[in-house]
């Protein structure tokens, strides 16, 4: 019988951590703001009269401000995003709050 209880207690543990990110990662939250500000640096190189390649030069720039202005290194940025990618689901879930507080911000004009 104490074995059962040991493998329910191990299995409830370990079903625990399944929903939130591992030590070192971003919370939802803060890959919520961090992708809110990629997404508006991006539309911001967009609006330049500029080719294609210069572009694409430009945006590392303003992606590293971005991850500046978090105090997110870009390795952390992208194994947060990676780890939560694997449900798409609960990556739907996380864009339809990005689609929500960019739209408030264009109501208001807060760029």
């Amino acid at each position: 019988m104490k074995h059962l209880f040991v493998i329910l207690v191990f299995v409830f543990f370990c079903s625990c951590g399944r929903n939130s990110p591992p030590a070192g990662l971003l919370s939802e939250d803060q890959l919520i703001n961090v992708l809110i500000d990629i997404h508006l640096a991006e539309g911001y190189v967009t609006t330049f009269p500029i080719h294609y390649d210069s572009s694409r030069m430009l945006y590392p720039l303003l992606e590293k401000e971005v991850f500046a202005k978090h105090q997110v290194e870009d390795s952390v940025f992208k194994s947060s995003l990676e780890f939560y990618m694997r449900d798409a689901k609960h990556m739907d879930k996380i864009y339809a709050r990005i689609i929500d507080s960019l739209s408030i911000k264009e109501k208001v004009g807060d760029q």
